[in-house]
């Protein structure tokens, strides 16, 4: 073993050392980094530095000798069937040189779990223009039940710094839901902290207490577009923080649950007459591109909301293009 010089790449710019490093070498502990930069070992152009240094393009990074510090596996596409590439492409909203924004269709997980057989992560292979490019990377998620907006990174180093916007609420999100019931007031900030109960695929969140050691900060601004006869409300929903389902229980709090919704507001939930699917969907998102402006995206209602929509009398209106500013 010996010391090794990195240069860092133009998809890295900005990224943090220690990110870097659990790219680069992703065994290696955020205490053996930190611990090898007080030591000196880790440098930046010659220069001492610390987990928190952010990089730039064409900059030298020395590394020390790492134990069993092998580069991974090579990233091999898999091998997908036709049908899985075709649906993956068809969701395709928007793409560019560094983001792919899908509509994921509600009823289809993020991600792999218990039971799950089929998810967007195992199709991403699928929209690989070559093989030997990045695979993209899942910047955020959305429930399975919930339809809309999905943000991939074609690259890691983009990934990181969507990663960073999301975290540093600088990305808007923003979701349509119909309710049962008419919020009362009609518009405003819900600001319930939210708690686990229970574990694995079973377990939901509750609101909270305020003095529980387990409840979690949780605030959703919302308002109500239209409503019918007040028994049905098309509202907007804005989470201004990321808890696991924080807007289904959030308008369950208000005492108007999601229409539909299989884990939240019980019978309430479920009307006949409708189509018994969770009626949420992630409409907008309004965010930083990563090559810089900004990037305002909209996705079409999907289906059972769209007939739902027209039952009820609700207008949604055309749904914008994809609009980039700046950059």
């Amino acid at each position: 073993m010996s010391v090794v010089i990195l240069t860092v790449s133009e998809d890295e710019a900005d990224i943090r050392l220690d990110r870097y490093f659990r790219r680069h070498y992703p065994h290696l502990t955020q205490g053996a980094l930190q611990k090898l930069c007080r030591t000196g070992q880790i440098r930046v152009e010659g220069k001492r530095v610390e987990a928190s240094t952010r990089l730039q393009p064409g900059q030298s990074v020395r590394v020390p000798p790492i134990p069993q510090a092998a580069k991974p596996a090579p990233d091999v596409p898999r091998q997908l069937d036709e049908r899985l590439v075709r649906e993956i492409k068809g969701m395709v909203l928007y793409q560019d040189k560094q983001v792919i924004v899908l509509n994921k269709p509600a009823g289809l997980a993020v991600q792999g779990g218990p039971g799950i057989t089929k998810h967007v992560d195992m199709m991403l292979d699928g929209l690989r223009a070559n093989p030997d490019d990045p695979r993209p990377r899942l910047v955020h998620r959305i429930d399975r039940d919930t339809s809309g907006l999905l943000l991939l990174a074609r690259t890691p180093g983009v990934a990181a710094k969507l990663a960073e916007a999301f975290r540093g609420r600088d990305v808007k999100k923003t979701y349509w839901a119909v309710v049962v019931g008419r919020p009362d007031p009609q518009a405003g900030e819900i600001d319930q902290p939210l708690a686990r109960l229970g574990v694995g695929a079973n377990a939901i969140m509750v609101a909270a207490d305020r003095k529980d050691p387990d409840g979690q900060y949780a605030r959703t601004t919302y308002e109500v577009v239209d409503s019918a006869a007040r028994k049905f409300s098309w509202l907007t929903l804005s989470p201004l923080t990321g808890r696991t389902h924080q807007l289904r229980v959030h308008c369950e709090s208000l005492g108007t649950p999601i229409l539909g919704d299989p884990k939240y507001g019980g019978a309430i939930a479920h009307v006949d007459g409708f189509i018994d699917q969770l009626h949420l969907h992630a409409r907008e998102l309004d965010m930083p591109h990563p090559a810089g402006g900004r990037l305002t995206l909209t996705a079409e209602l999907p289906p059972h909301m769209r007939e739902t929509f027209r039952a009820l009398g609700f207008t949604p209106g055309a749904t914008p293009k994809p609009v980039r500013r700046g950059g």
